[in-house]
Parts: C-alpha cells; sequence; structure tokens
C-alpha cells in the first residue's frame, strides 16, 4: 500500500468507529420516555406490583358539586311526610286549610239536611193554605214553621184591627198585614242563607292563603340552597314539594266550598219562591174573610115593624 492511501483508510476507520460510539447513545434516548413511563406506573401501583388489589379512587366531582354515586339521605315525599316537614308557618297554613275545608263539608251536610226539611214542611203548609176558605180554618201553630208564623201573624193583626174594620178601609189591614208577612218571609229566608257565606270566604280567600304557603316554602328552599352551596336537586326537591303541597290543599278546601256555595245558592233562592207562595196564599185568605164581613154588613137581615125577621114565613 502506498503512503498516499494510508490517510484516507485511517479516516474510513476513524468515521466508522464514531458511528459505532454514538449508535447506543441514540438508542437510550428513544428508550429513556417509556421507561420514564413504567417508572410512574410503578410508582402509582405498588400494590399491584406487590400483588395486592388498587384502591379505589374517588371519581372526578359531578356537576353542582355533589360526588357522583354519593348517598342521599331519605326523606318521605308522601303527604303525611312533608307535612311533618314542613316549616311552622307552612304547616299553620295546611292546619288551616284543612280546618276550612272540614267546615265546608260540616255547612253542606248540616244545611242540606236543613233545607230539605224546610221545604217539606212549607209544601204541607201550602196545601193546607189553597183547601182553607179562611184564615179559621187553617190549622197551623208557629211551630210550623214559617208558613205557622204567617198565619199566627195575620190572625193577631186582624183581632187587633177588630174595632175598625166596620168604619175604615180594608186596605189599611191589608197593608199591614202584608208587611208582616214579607218580614217574616225575609227572616226566613235569611235564616236559611245562614253560613253560605263562610263558603263564599272560603272559596274566594283558600286559593291566596295555599299560594302564601307555597311562597314562604320556596323562599325557605332558595335560603337552603344558599347554605348549603349547591343545586343539586335531590336537596331543593323537598322543600318544593312541601310549598306546593300548600296550593294543592288550598285548592282541594277552595273548589268544593265554590261548588256547594253555588249549589246552596239555588237551593235558598227555591226556598224562598216558596215562601213568598205561602205569604200569597195568607194574603188571599185575608182578603177573603174582610170581603165575606164586607158582605154581610151591607146585606143585614130585613126584619118587619114588629123587629121580627120578614124573612120568616107566618103561619096561621
Amino acid at each position: 500500500m502506498s503512503n498516499r492511501s494510508r490517510p484516507t483508510l485511517n479516516m474510513l476507520l476513524a468515521a466508522t468507529l464514531a458511528i459505532l460510539l454514538s449508535g447506543p447513545a441514540v438508542v437510550a434516548a428513544q428508550t429513556a420516555p417509556s421507561a420514564t413511563v413504567e417508572a410512574q406506573a410503578a410508582v402509582q401501583m405498588p400494590a399491584e406490583a406487590a400483588g395486592q388489589p388498587a384502591p379505589i379512587t374517588a371519581p372526578p366531582p359531578a356537576e353542582g358539586g355533589a360526588i357522583a354515586g354519593a348517598p342521599v339521605l331519605p326523606h318521605d315525599l308522601s303527604p303525611v311526610g312533608m307535612f311533618l316537614a314542613a316549616d311552622m308557618v307552612v304547616k299553620s297554613v295546611m292546619i288551616s286549610l284543612a280546618l276550612a275545608s272540614v267546615a265546608t263539608w260540616a255547612i253542606f251536610l248540616v244545611k242540606t239536611l236543613e233545607l230539605a226539611f224546610a221545604k217539606s214542611r212549607m209544601k204541607r203548609a201550602l196545601r193546607v193554605l189553597a183547601a182553607a176558605r179562611g184564615l179559621a180554618e187553617v190549622e197551623l201553630d208557629r211551630k210550623a214553621g214559617a208558613a205557622g208564623q204567617m198565619i199566627a201573624a195575620a190572625v193577631d193583626e186582624v183581632a187587633r184591627s177588630e174595632a175598625v174594620l166596620d168604619h175604615a178601609p180594608v186596605a189599611g189591614i191589608k197593608e199591614r198585614v202584608a208587611s208582616l208577612l214579607a218580614r217574616i218571609e225575609v227572616r226566613a229566608g235569611k235564616r236559611m242563607s245562614a253560613g253560605t257565606g263562610i263558603l263564599a270566604s272560603i272559596g274566594s280567600v283558600g286559593p291566596f292563603v295555599g299560594l302564601f304557603g307555597t311562597v314562604w316554602g320556596i323562599m325557605n328552599s332558595f335560603i337552603g340552597i344558599s347554605k348549603a352551596q349547591t343545586t343539586n336537586l335531590a336537596i331543593v326537591a323537598p322543600g318544593i314539594a312541601e310549598a306546593l303541597l300548600a296550593t294543592a290543599i288550598g285548592l282541594v278546601a277552595a273548589i268544593p266550598a265554590v261548588v256547594i256555595y253555588n249549589y246552596f245558592a239555588r237551593s235558598v233562592g227555591g226556598y224562598k219562591l216558596v215562601l213568598a207562595d205561602a205569604a200569597a196564599a195568607v194574603e188571599r185568605l185575608v182578603s177573603r174573610d174582610l170581603d165575606h164581613r164586607h158582605v154581610r154588613k151591607a146585606q143585614p137581615r130585613r126584619q118587619d115593624g114588629y123587629g121580627a125577621d120578614a124573612s120568616i114565613a107566618r103561619i096561621g
């Protein structure tokens, strides 16, 4: 080999040696990240490397700050449970509405029986008044209800005016009797209408009382949300359900009250018509008695000069 080719050979040998030396460093640099990952995995799961079960890590928090899968405290959402868990103000509203509902049905039962009995008694009295030809033939006392009071008032007024019946116009006594009968009729109708005003009040005020309980309950629910710093529905729902129960009870009390009030308004109106018929029948009896008295006064018995009745046939 010549001296000119030796430097070239030496350069090739040096380049080959440099490549051989740089190869392990490149391989080590490429495998370093995977080794780091494996080391981190070994550090994070030492229990699995030792043959033990890995601990359960907590899941990420759910929306609203609550932990997913966390147990929720049991809450009784039945009507009784919601009533017992409600605020004192909401509970007072529920109790008042429940008492109003009881009063509504009690008035319905009592007034239904009272109206049925009064109408039956007035219809019997009307039949008696229609069959009579004068006040003297009517056998009704004050215990017979409004019709008995009308007959007693008419008889009493005729007796009081007995001294002036033959000297004063009959229009005066008729007006006095009509006035007495009208007042008896008004008192009887008012007595029968007693209690229906309570139904009107319950029907108009009940929904607003229930709405007040609902507003108060929802306000307390929002206060609870602010204190708990969460909008989880499981925390908010019980308070809102209790509040809405107050509105439901208000409607339960108000709707029957309105329906029953309208029913009694029609029934009392029918009873007042029967009272008006009875008053008219008594006025007719008074007018008939006065007409008969006037006829008897205008046509006295004819007598002869000796004072004997001329209508009696003479014998002999």
